[in-house]
């Protein structure tokens, strides 16, 4: 008989985060997320609690813990989407229909209390959480920035009654072997004269974003204003992701546009990729974490997309491509290819920024859906 209870004392908020270190222990593909980060859910002055509520819980079989979930109502989300969702996310569970079953109905139960008409889900509080459930691309090493899960997840879940709401595509890139079509690069040298815009690079890291981490977010925001399941950075998450990603960026792999007037109106960033620094430890900032963290930021073999943004007076002239020109540039060397993380299969200009890289796409991840109500 499974057991299913809310996560309430520390003991158990341990049990949550600690179950997938477990479960996936000796897998080769898993990458952990920072512990740290996993815990401070649970804080009440947790950076997305201004805009959503949430609760979590785990399932039990004489006395193991054999799965876990979470729930969020991400307020500002339904708000913006008009919608009546509940979310799930962090959803863990070894291969039993009756522990998934028990697991999602206890959040579809905690909707309905909150006058919910949907559940969504694998989503986070916001799009810069980890998303999506993968399907396709098992035999791939997971991104830091993304959630490897078992094959059986989605039967498990489909067997609930939930069906597609949408899939996110990755690839792996490399740089063209004869170099980018001089054609192309061209027409992106010609388009940026034509607008008087310049790349320009800083003196270092913290500097770029002491100056431009106020325009970099407004651009985020314009940027992906409409893209599936996102909301608003505000203050205190800018605060939080400048303090996270500080420290992981390296400005070699930074790119920014700038007008006549010294104003950003793009930029695009590539993420040293540190999988195999936090592997080890299981996600935990031990000190040789830190130090294999620091190493692959200076000397990195693979880098993972983060962003690309476009200011909205800018939008459909053509910088997405100058960005990635410039960004593929930095494929060259020592770097022996990009993870693109998450695209929507549907986002068809991304799709066809690929042709221009030896690209292949490697893992697929869905989002699923349940009406209950």
């Amino acid at each position: 008989m499974v057991q299913i209870k809310e996560v309430k004392t520390r003991k158990e908020r341990k049990q949550f985060v600690e179950f997938p270190l477990a479960l996936y222990k000796g897998n080769d593909y898993f990458v952990p997320p920072l512990y740290g980060d996993e815990m401070n859910v649970f804080k009440k002055n947790y950076v997305y609690h201004e805009q959503a509520e949430d609760v979590y819980y785990l399932a039990y079989r004489d006395g193991k813990v054999v799965g876990r979930i979470s729930g969020i109502l991400q307020k500002v989300a339904n708000e913006k989407w008009h919608q009546k969702q509940v979310r799930f996310t962090r959803f863990d569970s070894i291969d039993d229909q009756e522990v998934a079953t028990a697991l999602l109905n206890a959040v579809e139960e905690w909707a309905r209390q909150k006058g919910m008409e949907e559940v969504v889900g694998p989503l986070g509080f916001s799009d810069m959480e980890r998303e999506g459930l993968l399907i396709e691309g098992f035999d791939q090493l997971c991104t830091f920035e993304e959630q490897y899960n078992y094959p059986y997840y989605q039967k498990l879940i489909e067997n609930c009654g939930y069906g597609k709401d949408v899939d996110w595509l990755e690839h792996q890139l490399r740089a063209p072997k004869e170099g980018f079509d001089p054609r192309y690069r061209k027409i992106s040298d010609m388009m940026l004269k034509k607008l008087d815009l310049h790349f320009a690079e800083s003196r270092s890291t913290r500097q770029f974003i002491n100056k431009y981490a106020d325009a970099v977010f407004k651009i985020w925001d314009e940027t992906y204003d409409q893209i599936y399941g996102t909301v608003p950075v505000t203050p205190a998450l800018k605060k939080a992701l400048v303090s996270q990603f500080k420290l992981i960026i390296n400005k070699r792999y930074l790119r920014a546009l700038f007008d006549s007037k010294g104003n950003i109106v793009a930029f695009g960033v590539l993420f040293p990729n540190i999988t195999a620094a936090v592997r080890p430890s299981g996600g935990r900032l031990t000190l040789p974490c830190i130090f294999r963290i620091l190493h692959a930021v200076r000397h990195p073999k693979v880098v993972d997309l983060g962003v690309i943004g476009v200011a909205d007076e800018y939008k459909n002239h053509g910088l997405s491509a100058a960005m990635l020109v410039s960004l593929g540039d930095a494929l060259q060397g020592e770097i022996e290819h990009a993870e693109t993380n998450l695209n929507l299969e549907h986002n068809i200009p991304i799709q066809n920024a690929w042709k221009y890289f030896d690209a292949i796409q490697n893992k697929r991840r869905r989002c699923f859906i349940k009406r209950i109500a």
